[in-house]
Order: C-alpha cells, then sequence, then structure tokens
C-alpha cells in the first residue's frame, strides 16, 4: 500500500473532502433511521402530516395565483382566480377531511401501478423472447395485482404502505451508518 502524503494541497482537499462526506453520510444515515422508525411506528400521524402538507401546499398555491390574478399585465387573469379558488376550496377540503386525502394518495399510488404494471405486461408480451422478458412479466404482474388492491381499498392500503416505507427508511438509515463508518474506517485506514 502507498502512503499518503498530507503535505500535499490536493491530497488534503480529498482528505478533506472524504472526511466531510462520511459525516454527513452518517447524519443522513441517522435521520432516516429516526424517519424510518416514526413513520413506522405512526403511520396515522405520518399520514396526517403528509395529508396537511398536501392542503396546505395547494391553499398557498392557490394564494399565489390570486395575488398574480390582480397584475393587470397578466393576459388570464379571470382563469388564474378561478384556478386559485378552485386550489384554496380544495386545499382547504382536503385539510379538513383528511380520510378524503388518504383515499386520494391511495387511488393515485393504485392507479400509477396499475399503468405500470399494464405498460410492463405489454413491454413483456409484446418483445421477442430474450433474457429478462421473464421479468417484465413477474414485475408487470406484480404491480397490476398491487395497484388492483390499492385501488380496491385505498385508504387500508396508504396505511399499510406507509408502514412498509418505514421500514424501507430504517433499512436504508442502517446501510447510510454503516457505510459512514465503512468510509471513516477506509479514511483512517489511509491517513495512518
Amino acid at each position: 500500500m502507498t502512503e499518503v502524503n498530507q503535505s500535499d494541497p490536493n491530497t488534503r482537499a480529498a482528505i478533506d473532502m472524504v472526511t466531510a462526506s462520511w459525516q454527513i453520510m452518517l447524519f443522513f444515515g441517522l435521520a432516516t433511521l429516526v424517519l424510518g422508525v416514526v413513520v413506522a411506528l405512526h403511520p396515522s400521524g405520518s399520514l396526517n402530516v403528509i395529508a396537511v402538507l398536501i392542503g396546505v401546499s395547494l391553499v398557498l398555491s392557490g394564494v399565489f395565483h390570486l395575488i398574480r390574478m390582480f397584475d393587470p399585465r397578466e393576459p388570464h387573469r379571470v382563469w388564474l382566480g378561478l384556478g386559485a379558488l378552485l386550489f384554496i376550496v380544495i386545499g382547504l377540503v382536503l385539510i379538513r377531511h383528511l380520510h378524503l386525502t388518504y383515499a386520494l394518495i391511495g387511488l393515485l399510488v393504485g392507479i400509477t401501478w396499475v399503468v405500470q404494471g399494464v405498460v410492463l405486461l405489454t413491454v413483456g408480451l409484446s418483445t421477442e423472447p430474450r433474457t429478462g422478458r421473464g421479468w417484465w412479466i413477474v414485475f408487470g404482474v406484480v404491480s397490476l395485482v398491487a395497484g388492483i388492491v390499492v385501488v380496491a381499498v385505498p385508504v387500508k392500503s396508504v396505511h399499510v404502505l406507509a408502514v412498509l416505507f418505514g421500514i424501507w427508511f430504517i433499512v436504508m438509515g442502517l446501510f447510510e451508518v454503516a457505510g459512514a463508518f465503512v468510509l471513516r474506517h477506509a479514511l483512517h485506514k489511509a491517513t495512518t
């Protein structure tokens, strides 16, 4: 193994960058881990926060368009005003009726998976037999079935998905923390 010349400015800059990298990786790993634990243990509370944020973003977007409506240079003032009022009303309804927001989130996820499943099945069935064709078909069927289930019961599915996302964040956080310590160990080994 070659020695590292720490007096070289380029080497010092690289060492500083790697040092900052493992610390940032550790921070994001811990943040992801904590987020995963919170989401997995409190899926309803997490969904409430997401639902309220969606409603608030719609209200803020409506207010922004409402303010733009009063600009005399704006060519589509009437449409901006109607769109602004629609955004504000929908945002307030979604904030007031969180179960409706859950259902909309579930329907969007489910419809997306159904469309993805149909596309993957179409690609898998319409291509010539080759390596990987079976995976297209398998992923298409899984996506289609999962999408149909989520569309059929969107509110319950969103709660299950929230728990699964929480578990996924926990796993990713653990990998990021482990990666940070591996990077730190490699840095320490290279500099000593």
